[in-house]
């Protein structure tokens, strides 16, 4: 488990004491909706809600000889109620109390991951917009493509973000449902207007049809929002790795004073930061496929889901809770290298800007198949050479009938490129100047 890793509040939520006094709530309300119904009288439910606490030793010591946590719970919850005990759990299912607590626990969880999306979206905003204009490569295939500023990447981390925290809240409200219906479903023992008024105290929607548990379809969905969220933190923990290897060193996470690298080469600054984001978001994916497989069970409920979700559950917040926390620091405090941009871009001597010229080419009547061809073979010939890509072109008549030099130069242009930037973040929201 990694709860270790994560932040006080989430692990708040997960604690086994946050968990049995869910369970204490979900009891409560429904003695008061069995109250409100006149089945239990009302003094009986106020003595209830003014005696009943969790004592979790008490209950450890009635789980050794139940083997089973809810007649745990009773059995401790019982002494410290006394008489009105007998009203507690009436016409109720384990299944009732634990489905609907841990969807309480769920929207709790969810409540925080959407404050550290959103804290991270803000510095991702702030991130993009300074670095708007920062020139860089694209690549593709891991190859120089044609010219991107720094911030543009950013500008689709930010999109992604935000349809993660879509799908986040969507997910939310996939598991904010309780059910108070009864040991299959079928409110035999409670009836629909109890559970409706007791799942309306805990501010829960009412499952519109359950078996003895909530069907686990809308649990799959929250974890695969969780796997989502992980997998794009990933995917950009993956591409900062990638920008800081020697080689291209265009950007680097963080790196404080007297901190080392490895134990071995004082020189090392590694991405370790990143690397860890990637490997608890493969752990998420994993808790992902288990809540897939804990879709079918048999018949009106089994128990085979039940101990993975002890894991999975806790397990994926609060790993995300900290990827996310963690990503934003390094993002807050990246460091970011214009310069090298700048000579990167500049490493392969215009081949970068081929596109731009056979554009030109076939806009002064050259077939696209003979303009695409002569292009090629004079990126490769003066790559082979090592020569500027731009000298070899105007030694070519064909090109030079067409193009005069002074115009293939200005096909060199990075800003040829970006020119519709500013559009793109216009269209996220930003507030940029109107410009082409």
């Amino acid at each position: 488990m990694v709860e270790r890793y994560s932040r006080p509040e989430m692990k708040r939520i997960w604690s086994d004491e946050n968990k049995f006094r869910k369970w204490l709530e979900v009891e409560i309300a429904v003695c008061e909706a069995w109250g409100e119904a006149g089945k239990i009288p009302p003094k009986a439910v106020e003595e209830i809600k003014r005696k009943a606490r969790v004592d979790l030793e008490r209950m450890q010591e009635f789980l050794k000889i139940t083997k089973h946590d809810m007649t745990a719970f009773l059995k401790a919850l019982s002494e410290s109620v006394g008489e009105e005990s007998s009203y507690i759990h009436y016409g109720l299912t384990s299944s009732d109390v634990m489905d609907t607590a841990l969807a309480m626990q769920l929207r709790e969880a969810a409540d925080l991951l959407l404050q550290d999306l959103d804290e991270l979206l803000k510095v991702l905003e702030e991130k993009a917009l300074e670095h708007k204009d920062t020139v860089m490569i694209g690549r593709t295939h891991g190859v120089h493509a044609e010219p991107i500023t720094f911030g543009f990447k950013l500008a689709q981390w930010v999109e992604e973000m935000r349809r993660n925290k879509e799908r986040l809240l969507r997910a939310k409200k996939a598991v904010a449902v309780g059910k108070i219906s009864g040991a299959v479903g079928t409110h035999a023992t409670v009836p629909p207007e109890i559970e409706e008024k007791a799942l309306a105290k805990l501010g829960l929607e009412v499952a519109p049809a359950s078996t003895q548990i909530i069907s686990r379809d809308r649990h799959a969905e929250f974890m695969l929002a969780l796997a989502l969220i992980a997998g794009s933190m990933e995917k950009v923990a993956t591409e900062i790795r990638s920008l800081q290897r020697t080689e291209i060193l265009e950007v680097e996470e963080p790196f404080k004073p007297g901190q080392t690298g490895s134990s071995a080469m004082p020189h090392k600054r590694n991405p370790e930061l990143c690397e860890r984001i990637c490997g608890l978001a493969r752990l998420i994916r994993g808790y992902a496929l288990t809540a897939l497989e804990n879709i079918p069970l048999w018949h009106e409920r089994d128990i085979s889901h039940s101990s993975t979700e002890r894991v999975i559950f806790p397990d994926a917040c609060l790993a995300l809770d900290y990827i996310l926390d963690l990503f934003t620091y390094v993002m807050r405090d990246l460091r970011v290298y214009p310069e090298r941009m700048e000579e990167n871009l500049r490493k392969t001597k215009g081949f970068i800007f081929s596109q731009q010229v056979l554009l030109a080419l076939v806009e002064r009547g050259m077939s696209r198949e003979e303009a695409y061809y002569l292009v090629q073979e004079k990126a490769f010939r003066a790559k082979e050479e090592g020569r500027d890509f731009l000298e070899i072109l105007k030694e070519d008549e064909r090109i030079a009938s067409l193009i005069p030099p002074e115009e293939l130069e200005k096909l060199f242009d990075p800003s040829l490129y970006l020119r519709h930037i500013d559009a793109t973040f216009r269209r996220l929201g930003f507030e940029v100047p109107s410009g082409i």
